[in-house]
């Protein structure tokens, strides 16, 4: 299921962009080190990746530069998570 997600720049080394996921698109099974591999789509764009549990921020997925273009902090994207169980 899509839903829309505000992109979020965590400060620090590296600068990691993320979508928050919210409750009810997120995973229910957790892998280990609490990261969970899904196959993402953002804007149209699909990769394997995997998402991951912050304790303060929820479930998070990374969006490396490649998938976001000229998208950053703040701005608003169209987001897909489903749990990749091959790689589980």
């Amino acid at each position: 299921m899509v839903f829309h997600a505000v992109l979020r720049r965590i400060p620090g080394p590296g600068a990691w962009v993320f979508a928050p996921v919210p409750e009810e698109h997120a995973p229910e099974v957790r892998g280990p080190f609490g990261r969970v591999p899904v196959t993402a789509t953002v804007d149209g764009t699909t990769w394997s990746t995997s998402v991951r549990r912050d304790s303060r921020a929820g479930w998070l997925l990374a969006v490396p530069a490649r998938v976001r273009g000229d998208k950053d902090d703040g701005d608003v994207v169209s987001v897909e998570v489903v749990v990749d169980a091959s790689r589980l």
